[in-house]
């Protein structure tokens, strides 16, 4: 167990195997990482073990009110699990972000899912139809409530009217992974071209899709219309924000079941007054954004009509950044999950 303070807060890092075998959460995630390499189902045992004895020492040794589970499983299951073990037992808020419930699916999966929300003191998902997921599951949803992480819309991610926003340049920003369907986005691009032959694609992120991505690019002959930046810091990120023409998340459903958890992104982008189009996924319906279809053909319509009448997508930008700012800005998020917290280290009672 390794200690460290980031931004004033201490971070514990516990061991799970040899160092150059503790690979289960890079590069995509725990449940992309299982489906592409299956031997690594066996560091489940010793990555949720270790975290357990980490999380439980920590109890003992720390005079610890409250816990703040990050997705129900496997974390949601570890704080559900301290309770059972000796000592003082702690009251749990969990937040549900996504993968966590779309992905990992079955009769196992949910009744895990299940189990945690009995102990939980109090529950949260970060869109509305996360709510209406674990309802279907046959979860208490009594207790849930839908609360979505925030975005510093004040301070980082706000408009510089200094910066000249282009009138071709696309913009994806995420992880290269399946459910972002950004392979869409590329498919796209020939139709796109053929309407804005200045048009550009800027791809922020990285992720085990990536070299399929870029043989993609290659075959459709878009090297020089395509870029790849990799990953990129959050400082700079509101300077490509405010530069795009638009910025595209093309989310869809994965093979796996997963999907997007609501789509911090666009709320960045909104922030940055840059138009944004989003892939129709049912978390999108909590956003101010235009929803399309995530195909080629969709997407390279809905594109060009921003390409075409930037004066009138700017405009509409600006009215739902003001809507992101009331729902989304990091002040409000933080108030209303320190009162959940609060009220969930009193055993769920009071304000």
């Amino acid at each position: 167990m390794t200690n460290e303070t980031l931004d004033g807060v201490e971070v514990v890092r516990y061991r799970y195997a040899p160092l150059r075998w503790e690979s289960l959460v890079n590069d995509g995630g725990v449940t992309a990482n299982l489906r592409r390499h299956r031997w690594k189902f066996l560091l489940l045992p010793t990555f949720l073990a270790c975290q357990l004895l980490t999380a439980w020492r920590l109890l003992r040794r720390d005079r610890i009110d409250v816990i703040h589970a990050h997705w129900l499983l496997p974390q949601g299951l570890v704080a559900a699990l301290l309770q059972l073990l000796p000592g003082r037992s702690v009251p749990f808020l969990v937040t549900s972000h996504g993968a966590d419930l779309h992905a990992l699916r079955g009769r196992t999966m949910d009744a895990l899912k299940r189990f945690v929300l009995r102990r939980a003191t109090a529950a949260t998902v970060v869109s509305r139809s996360m709510r209406t997921v674990l309802d279907a599951i046959g979860a208490d949803v009594a207790k849930v409530e839908v609360r979505p992480m925030g975005v510093d819309m004040r301070t980082r991610f706000l408009p510089d009217q200094a910066v000249k926003r282009s009138d071709s340049e696309i913009l994806f920003v995420g992880r290269l992974v399946e459910k972002k369907g950004l392979r869409h986005l590329i498919a796209a691009m020939p139709d796109i071209l053929a309407a804005h032959p200045a048009a550009s694609l800027i791809i922020a992120g990285f992720g085990p899709e990536e070299p399929a991505l870029r043989v993609q690019v290659a075959a459709l002959g878009l090297q020089e219309k395509v870029l790849f930046l990799g990953a990129v810091p959050q400082a700079e990120l509101p300077v490509l924000y405010r530069r795009a023409a638009v910025f595209v998340a093309p989310f869809v459903q994965a093979a796996s079941g997963d999907q997007e958890g609501l789509g911090l992104v666009l709320v960045e982008a909104i922030g940055c007054g840059c138009p944004v189009i989003a892939g129709d996924v049912p978390a999108v319906a909590d956003l101010p954004v235009e929803a399309v279809r995530a195909d080629a053909e969709s997407l390279a319509a809905a594109i060009g009509e921003v390409l075409a009448a930037p004066m009138r997508t700017l405009a509409v930008a600006e009215a739902s950044r003001a809507y992101c700012i009331e729902h989304f800005d990091w002040d409000s998020v933080a108030g209303g999950y320190a009162r959940l917290l609060a009220r969930a280290s009193h055993g769920g009672v009071g304000a």
